[in-house]
């Protein structure tokens, strides 16, 4: 395999934040993400946008997503299933 080092300088704060998301995604290390960010960026397989396209939400919804947030914390409006069957039919109901 013909390969080669590629040496971006970021700050440490970045570095370990980035590493924490990686392994939180399952990934063995950072190396693994750029690694599989460059294939898919030559493939053309994804595109990257740098431009902000978010829209802020309105107080009422932001309260709202505060307030759903805290009752899924305690537990409230989850559903917990023991198997795919047992979703499924509560899924049909």
């Amino acid at each position: 395999m013909n390969t080669t080092i590629i040496q971006v300088p970021v700050t440490k704060v970045l570095r370990d934040q980035a590493v924490r998301v990686a392994q939180e995604s399952g990934f063995s290390s950072l190396q693994d993400v750029i690694r599989i960010f460059l294939t898919k960026l030559a493939r053309k397989q994804i595109a990257v946008n740098l431009e902000d396209t978010s829209m802020p939400l309105s107080w009422k919804n932001e309260k709202r997503y505060i307030r759903m947030d805290k009752d899924f914390d305690k537990g409230k409006n989850v559903k917990s299933f023991s198997s795919v069957e047992e979703l499924m039919k509560n899924l049909r109901a």
